[in-house]
């Protein structure tokens, strides 16, 4: 059950409440053990939410969820201002240094990543024209909620807060979180990482809560983190951040070796968003047996459509997943190269539409030939997969070739190619009678008939596999 948290303080909050209580049907019913300053009174439920409206503003109401049956989950709606212009937001809650505006002084509420990516995900469907879609950074109380929990925002100013429409997007949005997790599970462990530095609004964090399938818990931006103080004086609060997001990986926006340092002498690890992108998808058991055995993603690792199998809901549980056998192989430098000289974008994905994972260079576009294959089930183990590789990086040299073969460990290509040099010797000139002997036309030099058969040649190449 999700638990809704509207304050009559902040009259957006009581604009999308009001949204909310016209959208779909509510049971009213009242609550007498609790004053109704406190969530008491008059409240509204129905299957997968609870509803209730406080005095105070949402920062100051720490142990709120107490006020609710048991919430798996707690959304504060709220207002946002600032300088943003029309923007739906979400974020979490607590303080990375002191406690200026509710909370307490380096303490964090625990997040929910992925009812915050789910939540992002439905602002944007719902966004009215000319609203903007957006997460924060961690700035602000309730530190201690008892729950898992958010705030999901309307803003920027006095025109967006009494904005039906705006209102009504914010409603939708979270009617949509009905039966959403706080958590992306994914195995043992979940697909959340920590966000350190950037900006208030986090952009670089906001990319990856919109375009990957990790979701971000706390983030704290480079003006919570000065207001922190140094790192090596406030390890508790770095690993409460980890804790509290339920993650074990970090992503650092900008320059701060330092903070490196001291998230990873904690035991947890940073990645970059390279990292997170190129594993979208994959399970992060899978991820680290790749790593493990063809080498890390930031020195050039990619993952093929066989480590996405079973892929599908981006909240899902990614242990129900099938394991992924493979073995490391390597194709021959010079046989992936001809491939990528003919069509390199056709070759890198023949590579990944056959591989588990395979390595790469200049960033990801130029596969090397190191390859992570899928294990057959059968006797042929590895074999099956290699061949079903080397065939159809072979169809695409057909497309430059006359024939293509395999013969032993080896490709062999063949093509009728137009020999410049005979046709110089035979008197032809460069130019348009070039152009038409090597499109298979005749052409008269000096009165004699030069013909196309008369300046080309076989060639065979051969390849290593």
């Amino acid at each position: 059950m999700i638990g809704l948290v509207v304050s009559r303080a902040d009259r957006a909050s009581e604009h999308v409440g009001e949204h909310l209580l016209d959208l779909v049907p509510w049971d009213e019913r009242e609550d007498d053990s609790r004053d109704a300053e406190a969530g008491g009174g008059t409240y509204y439920t129905r299957p997968g939410f609870e509803l209730r409206t406080f005095d105070a503003l949402h920062l100051h109401l720490d142990g709120v969820a107490s006020a609710f049956a048991d919430p798996s989950l707690v959304c504060f709606l709220s207002r946002h201002s600032g300088e943003t212009g029309p923007l739906l937001s979400a974020h979490f809650t607590g303080n990375f240094g002191p406690a200026e505006y509710g909370g307490g002084d380096g303490e964090l509420a625990r997040a929910c990543p992925a009812a915050q990516q789910a939540v992002v995900a439905a602002l944007a469907d719902h966004a009215p024209d000319g609203y903007g879609v957006g997460i924060e950074c961690t700035h602000h109380g309730p530190s201690d909620v008892g729950a898992p929990s958010m705030f999901v925002e309307l803003g920027s100013s006095d025109a967006e807060w009494d904005d039906p429409a705006g209102a009504r997007a914010v409603a939708r949005a979270v009617l949509d979180l009905d039966g959403a997790a706080a958590d992306h599970v994914d195995g043992a462990r979940t697909r959340h990482v920590v966000g350190f530095g950037g900006g208030h609004y986090a952009p670089r964090f906001a990319r990856v809560v919109r375009e990957t399938d990790w979701a971000v818990g706390h983030v704290g931006a480079d003006w919570p983190l000065e207001a922190m103080g140094p790192v090596g004086d406030n390890h508790d609060v770095l690993r409460a951040a980890f804790e509290e997001s339920a993650a074990d990986l970090a992503l650092v926006d900008g320059d701060r070796p330092r903070l490196v340092d001291a998230v990873e002498s904690l035991g947890y690890r940073v990645v970059s968003e390279t990292y997170l992108r190129a594993t979208d998808g994959v399970p992060r058991s899978l991820a680290d047996r790749v790593e493990d055995g063809l080498g890390p993603v930031d020195e050039g690792v990619r993952f093929g459509a066989h480590a996405r199998v079973g892929a599908g809901n981006r909240t899902s549980d990614a242990s129900e997943r099938p394991a992924v056998a493979f073995d490391v192989a390597d194709l021959s430098r010079e046989f992936v190269d001809a491939a990528l000289g003919v069509d390199a974008a056709a070759a890198r994905a023949a590579v990944a539409d056959h591989t588990v994972a395979f390595h790469t260079e200049e960033n990801g576009r130029r596969p090397t030939g190191r390859v992570a294959l899928p294990t057959a089930a059968d006797a042929d183990g590895v074999s099956a997969s290699f061949d079903r590789l080397v065939d159809a990086i072979c169809n695409l040299l057909r497309t430059r070739y006359d024939e293509v073969s395999r013969e032993d460990e080896a490709v062999v290509a063949r093509e009728r190619a137009f020999d410049a040099a005979a046709a110089a010797d035979l008197g032809v000139p460069e130019g348009p009678a070039f152009g038409r002997l090597a499109g298979g036309e005749p052409v008269e030099v000096d009165g004699r008939e030069v013909t196309p058969e008369d300046v080309h040649r076989d060639r065979t190449v051969r390849f290593s596999v």
